[in-house]
């Protein structure tokens, strides 16, 4: 069986990871090639270059660059794949009629958050209605999100983000808060890009809040994005140093190691999170989370059990449950065991990389009936 992924970017971002993490879990199956499509030079997960396989380059000289119809049917033509596997809206575009034209199975994976609202003008939700109806399969990454994009029941199916436990072997167990120069007793920490889907006006509004009240926390957020210097300008002089933007670091886990409290906080009136991979990461972790309830977020953190789901834009929600934690350590270890036990149970690298292999089953058992 020969598979051919075709993906805009392998920046750093949660659809990315899980494609190369994919990836990683298929190398296990000498029965299944695959080569892959990238349409951006840049490629974060270094990682992928190890894996022996072959990289296209289909670089987009313009947002409407019709040539990359031509490239794709070329590739596909020289390659012969039984299935493409396309990971976002983009690449959906493209796919359909190559795999038309070449009879081949196209699996749709453009369903990586989940709509706040229905809007018929909304690019996302237009590709769907465009690829959905020629798409073999179409695969979100939560339930939330394949309702939102009205993906249809009977050939559409959620498969969850896995968690790599391996990845917890970059953890640096001589990091330390000492070594960030932070000498407060608690630190919480929100991992996510800085831009208009996640919410750092509440995350930073609510690390005022208990700044104002207690010495002994420190507040970090690690990202980069387009909207990083304008939430570095709301956080207040004399907080410097207790509510510190350190950027886009590598060892994200090591940070989240000598975290007391993770938080993800989203803005939902332009963005529903799909799986969140900072979530995982936390909970793998066994960190206790505090997230903004919607989407596929509400299928991996359990309220009261693993963390605390708040309304959107509410920083005093916010500030609130992380006092809970912080004054209650028998909680925060409750709350992360029990989080780490559901990512081990229901979101491991072995469980998604076996539902995806039974799909591309599923479709040579269908050719040979």
């Amino acid at each position: 069986m020969k598979i051919l992924f075709f993906i805009n970017c392998l920046a750093a971002g949660g659809k990315e990871r899980r494609l190369v993490e994919l990836m990683k879990g298929l190398k296990k199956h000498p029965e299944i090639q695959f080569e892959l499509i990238v349409m951006e030079n840049d490629i974060h997960y270094k990682e992928v270059y190890d894996l022996g396989i072959n990289i296209h380059f289909l670089i987009r000289k313009s947002k409407k660059d019709f040539r990359i119809f031509k490239l794709l049917y070329n590739c596909c033509k020289e390659y012969k794949p039984d299935i493409i596997h396309c990971w976002d809206s983009m690449t959906s575009i493209y796919s359909v009629p190559v795999c038309r034209l070449l009879k081949i199975k196209l699996v749709n994976g453009m369903v990586v958050d989940t709509p706040v609202k229905t809007n018929f003008f909304n690019l996302g939700q237009i590709r769907a209605r465009v690829t959905f109806p020629f798409s073999n399969i179409v695969i979100g990454n939560s339930k939330a999100g394949l309702a939102g994009y009205k993906a249809p029941g009977k050939k559409s199916l959620c498969i969850y983000n896995g968690f790599n436990f391996e990845r917890l072997k970059r953890v640096d167990h001589s990091f330390s808060k000492e070594s960030l120069n932070i000498a407060s007793d608690y630190l919480v920490t929100m991992v996510g890009a800085f831009s208009d889907r996640k919410d750092y006006a509440t995350y930073i509004a609510a690390a005022k809040m208990i700044c104002d009240k207690r010495n002994d926390v420190t507040f970090i957020a690690i990202g980069d994005g387009v909207n990083f210097s304008s939430v570095l300008g709301k956080i207040p002089h004399q907080y410097k140093d207790r509510i510190l933007l350190l950027g886009k670091r590598s060892n994200v886990e090591s940070f989240i190691a000598i975290s007391d409290i993770c938080v993800l906080t989203t803005n939902a009136r332009v963005h529903g999170e799909g799986i969140s991979n900072s979530i995982l990461e936390y909970m793998a972790l066994g960190k206790p989370v505090i997230a903004t309830t919607g989407g596929g977020t509400n299928e991996i953190v359990e309220d009261q059990k693993t963390g605390f789901l708040i309304s959107s834009e509410n920083p005093i929600a916010l500030s609130e449950k992380i006092e809970i934690l912080l004054n209650d350590k028998c909680l925060r270890e409750k709350m992360g065991i029990a989080g780490r036990e559901r990512i081990t149970n229901m979101f491991s690298i072995e469980k998604m990389v076996d539902s995806y292999i039974k799909v591309y089953q599923s479709f040579q058992q269908r050719q040979k009936v």
